[in-house]
């Protein structure tokens, strides 16, 4: 059932080991809303808890994270100030269900992909780690902020109308300049994600988490 909390229409699911596990942070794309990415969440970590708001900002009843001023031009202001907005939102929700702040992991697709990653680069540490499907640069940081060792998932289509490869790239490269354990996945596909992808992604997950949620050592 869905509730607001920071002004966010949102869902949250406990975990298999309440307040003590993983917690996904469910972004979703442009049009969708705080049940869309549930099953996606459920496939990557069926023991997680879950976390997804719906975006504040409407495009002609389509929510969205932020403004956009046309297809791939963000609005930079709005950005920034939805990011702080989200993360603030992420706090909250943090005291309100009791989850570990330490062991917050984002999965974010399109629209979600890039807030999320703009959440990385403007509050470092928030996240223990990260799956961006089909993101784009959502910023070039000011600040350089440090992401040493997080592990983070992009997965892109080469056949993606909607983001050019070069952007994927420059995304890649600013996350890697950053110091994030970036694992890049292309796929000769277009926007939509795969079931390929969503396994790969899934095997990631396994791959960075132990039992107990943390990086593994290895």
């Amino acid at each position: 059932m869905s509730a607001e909390l920071a002004g966010f229409a949102h869902n949250y699911l406990p975990g298999e080991r309440e307040g003590a596990g993983v917690t996904l942070l469910l972004l979703h794309g442009t049009g969708g809303n705080e049940d869309d990415l549930i099953p996606l969440g459920k496939q990557l970590l069926p023991d997680a808890a879950i976390l997804s708001p719906r975006g504040k900002v409407s495009e002609h009843g389509a929510p969205r994270f932020f403004r956009r001023l046309a297809e791939g031009v963000f609005d930079h202001e709005d950005l920034l100030f939805r990011t702080h907005e989200l993360a603030d939102f992420v706090d909250k929700a943090a005291d309100q269900y009791g989850f570990d702040r330490q062991k917050l992991v984002a999965v974010g697709y399109s629209n979600g992909a890039n807030v999320a990653a703009s959440l990385m680069l403007l509050h470092p540490g928030l996240f223990h780690a990260a799956v961006l499907l089909r993101a784009m640069v959502p910023f070039q940081p000011e600040v350089t902020p440090d992401l040493s060792g997080t592990p983070v998932f992009l997965a892109a289509g080469r056949r993606d109308t909607m983001i050019p490869p070069d952007n994927t790239e420059r995304l890649a490269a600013i996350l890697q300049e950053v110091g994030a354990d970036l694992d890049l996945r292309w796929k000769n596909v277009g926007h939509p994600l795969t079931y390929e992808e969503i396994e790969e992604a899934r095997e990631w997950l396994s791959r960075i988490l132990d039992p107990n949620g943390d990086k593994t050592t290895q």
